[in-house]
């Protein structure tokens, strides 16, 4: 597939059908991920990858837990909650693969100053967004569907947690991935000259 065709084609899946994701498949999909350009190349990114369907349902309801929690505390209507939280809990628990991106800093550098610490944080955020869209485009190249989700930051603990992550892997997104079982929604951007500015 051409890169080109690749990136105006790729949408965001959601459903999936029963078919099992070969290891191998995910292993060139993730390859792929590791290839992203990065800061300083310290390759930042770390994934875990969930595949035991009792898993990702522990891993589904655990965040479900936390969306449930965090809603009631914005005071929206119960009846309302449910719905968003039953909505994820099956996104997550009914994809046959679920990819967990973290990142690390353990091989970024440090400095004594939160001014440059955090600008070394940022470039690590960026580097591991950048081996997502690899992810994102090689799985789309491979035939599956997989959809971004960034869940994972409004519960990183309970992430963490859940998957006994090693200490130093941040949780900041989760992909769910599978062969399509519809072709998403069509895509729309805004113009081009409206995002541009030209010196």
């Amino acid at each position: 597939m051409e890169l080109s065709e690749a990136i105006l084609a790729r949408r965001s899946i959601r459903r999936y059908t029963a078919q099992p994701v070969e290891r191998a498949t995910v292993e060139r999909v993730l390859d792929a991920a590791r290839w992203a350009p990065s800061a300083h190349n310290r390759q930042p990114w770390r994934f875990a990858v969930i595949t035991d369907e009792a898993r990702r349902g522990q891993l589904a309801h655990a965040m479900g837990d936390q969306l449930r929690t965090d809603r009631r505390a914005d005071g929206d209507p119960p009846e309302l909650i449910e719905q968003d939280v039953s909505r994820s809990i099956a996104r997550i628990s009914q994809a046959p693969v679920v990819i967990v991106v973290c990142l690390t800093l353990g091989d970024m550098d440090h400095y004594p100053d939160a001014r440059r610490q955090t600008a070394e944080r940022l470039m690590a955020t960026q580097s591991v967004a950048m081996a997502t869209q690899n992810l994102l485009l090689t799985a789309h190249a491979e035939g599956l569907g997989a959809c971004w989700l960034c869940a994972p930051l409004f519960c990183p603990d309970t992430v963490s947690a859940t998957l006994s992550l090693p200490a130093d892997w941040e949780p900041q997104a989760l992909i769910t991935l599978g062969y399509p079982a519809n072709t998403g929604k069509p895509a729309t951007r805004q113009p081009l000259e409206t995002r541009v500015i030209f010196s």
